[in-house]
């Protein structure tokens, strides 16, 4: 067995293994994590083959862009696990398997046919690489379909942004009605105190001093105090030889 045959064997595995975290991953944050490692895989595959134009571009175009745009929209949005079993489109399910099931006949039947039926026609010989027969293919004998391919995709962003579209049902409250809630409630009407002694300590974990000398508990984040970082009660003394 030669090194290509082990590479590939080892990737094959590794690329398998994370098209089904895709599939059976919870989060959709861990999925796109499978979904942008199996892409890595297939990207290395490319230059295997000696088509390193491919693998760069996988890498480039959609490992590092449009991954990255999923991973960017996913944390910024937010999807839980129950809000992902829900079906926003009624019979959304039973549509995907069959969709999945048809491409996968289409792609064994695609890849069968290349198989029995192999006159060696391909890529259109180029002379300085596979770049130049490539965007021969793509913008010269199939133009009309990468163009109908760019608008099928802009339709699908726009439909995602439909279906993830929530209508406010009830009135947006003015800022006028925000201040009055704000110094009505039970809460702190003004901005909490800067953390620090001014002009003998500044650090984030350090109480501010009242005009009585006292200390301002608020002005310590949350997380310092119960973390352990701040110590709100040390004596005035203690904050002076500080």
């Amino acid at each position: 067995m030669n090194a290509e045959a082990v590479q590939f064997w080892i990737l094959a595995v590794v690329a398998t293994l994370g098209a089904l975290g895709v599939v059976f991953a919870r989060k959709a944050v861990y999925s796109a994590l499978f979904l942008a490692t199996t892409m890595i895989v297939l990207a290395v595959f490319y230059i295997a083959q000696g088509a390193l134009f491919l693998g760069v571009a996988q890498i480039v175009v959609y490992t590092g862009a449009v991954m990255m745009l999923f991973l960017f929209v996913l944390m910024l949005v937010g999807v839980d696990s129950a809000e992902s079993l829900v079906e926003t489109v009624r019979g959304q399910r039973v549509g995907a398997v069959v969709v999945g099931i048809g491409f996968g006949l289409l792609l064994a039947g695609g890849i069968g046919a290349a198989t029995v039926t192999d006159t060696g026609a391909g890529m259109p010989a180029a002379g300085a690489g596979n770049v130049e027969g490539l965007a021969e293919i793509l913008f010269l004998q199939y133009v009309w379909a990468f163009e109908l391919t760019g608008a099928l995709l802009i339709t699908a962003t726009l439909g995602a942004m439909l279906l993830a579209h929530r209508e406010r049902f009830e009135r947006k409250p003015t800022q006028r009605e925000l201040s009055r809630a704000r110094f009505r409630g039970a809460g702190r009407p003004t901005p909490l105190p800067s953390p620090g002694v001014y002009a003998r300590h500044n650090s984030v974990d350090m109480p501010a001093l009242l005009p009585d000398g006292s200390y301002a508990r608020d002005s310590v984040s949350r997380t310092l105090r119960t973390g352990g970082s701040g110590n709100p009660e040390l004596p005035l003394g203690e904050v002076e030889r500080r």
